[in-house]
């Protein structure tokens, strides 16, 4: 299957260095092999590899080389100032892909080195507005039973996405973490991921976590950072206009993998719509430099609405995922009274699209596949 992402990479590719991050088996070495098919001489570098190691430390690449591709790079000890090198000595019709599966914006800053030296593009599990883009069947059931990764959900059945899957878990949890960061208890961390399994879309408390698993609290939010880094889960944190106010409160906590999660109907689909929303952030940061965020709504007293869009610290509209209920919530209908957001209730079975107390209850097949990305 074709990625929506391909045209913008090779037009961002004639301006900078690209950086294409995201999840591990998400794509991004079939797009980059895709991508380089419109080039005469590429060379594909992985970093993990012995022999294409030591092509990198020794940059010992043809220099009729028009795409080169580095994948892993960010292991490199110093590859931030290697990479600064090898893009302001290459020759002027090379261009640069570098990829990883690690996000590099919580545990490897990118610092002065790289400024304006590159366009980041954040690949994701397949989603209804990519599938829409690249003229595939949108399968919302589909979706929420294998979840985006494209050898699960183009998978031949149910059975097959399985095992995928539990090879990917045994994989993220035996080796990736362990690149990341050194973990002295490897049995704590099993234990918070698979908590955090069951408690998607409900605020995080990291006392409580920590209770659960027998370790500090500082433990727990460390654990939950490692995973955030590996494109594992993300965390949305509560809106607030004083962002550093906001991250001193409780995060919910979704999956990457929408097949990670364990609970009811309702909760898979809350998370199939948050990461909707997160990809085209994302692509709304990444495409268009806007400074768009994704948070959540919740008072004191516990009145909560699912998702908020941020432009520029201004909430653009607040969503509820809901799976039949068409009635607006009441922390919808709060919200927008006292405060006038633009509100939708997105329903994943409704018959007719209508309008209730001025908000707009909608279907969230049609909504989701026409997300910007």
């Amino acid at each position: 299957m074709n990625r929506a992402q391909k045209k913008n990479i090779l037009k961002d590719l004639e301006k900078k260095i690209v950086l294409l991050v995201g999840p591990r088996q998400c794509g991004k070495t079939w797009l980059a092999k895709d991508i380089a098919q419109d080039f005469h001489t590429p060379v594909y570098l992985n970093y993990d590899q012995p022999m294409d190691r030591k092509i990198m430390l020794e940059q010992a690449w043809l220099e009729t080389t028009d795409l080169l591709i580095l994948d892993e790079l960010h292991k490199m000890q110093g590859w931030k100032n290697y990479l600064k090198g090898v893009n302001d000595t290459k020759p002027h019709s090379m261009r640069l892909l570098v990829m990883g599966s690690a996000r590099l914006d919580i545990f490897d800053r990118l610092g002065d080195s790289l400024a304006g030296r590159y366009f980041r593009h954040r690949l994701l599990p397949i989603s209804l507005a990519e599938l829409k883009q690249v003229n595939q069947p949108l399968d919302i059931h589909k979706l929420l039973e294998r979840g985006g990764f494209p050898e699960a959900y183009l998978a031949e059945n149910d059975v097959e996405a399985n095992r995928w899957r539990l090879q990917y878990i045994n994989s993220m949890l035996s080796t990736d973490i362990f690149e990341v960061d050194k973990i002295h208890n490897a049995r704590a961390m099993q234990l918070v991921f698979n908590l955090l399994k069951s408690r998607v879309g409900s605020p995080i408390s990291y006392q409580s976590l920590a209770e659960d698993v027998a370790v500090s609290p500082t433990t727990i939010k460390k654990y939950i950072q490692i995973l955030e880094a590996l494109f594992i889960v993300f965390a949305i944190q509560p809106y607030s206009k004083n962002i550093a106010r906001s991250l001193l409160k409780e995060p919910k906590i979704y999956f990457f993998d929408t097949g990670l999660v364990q609970g009811d109907d309702g909760v898979i689909f809350e998370n199939m719509v948050a990461l909707s929303l997160l990809k085209h952030v994302y692509a709304k940061v990444d495409l268009q430099a806007e400074n768009y965020r994704l948070h959540y709504l919740r008072t004191k007293d516990g009145l909560e609405v699912d998702f908020a869009l941020v432009r520029e610290n201004i909430i653009e509209s607040i969503i509820e995922a809901k799976l039949s209920e068409s009635t607006p919530t009441k922390a919808l209908k709060k919200f927008h009274e006292r405060y006038g957001y633009p509100a939708i209730q997105l329903v994943k079975a409704l018959r007719n699209e209508h309008k209730q107390e001025d908000i707009n209850i909608l279907k969230a097949e049609k909504f989701l596949s026409d997300l910007f990305l």
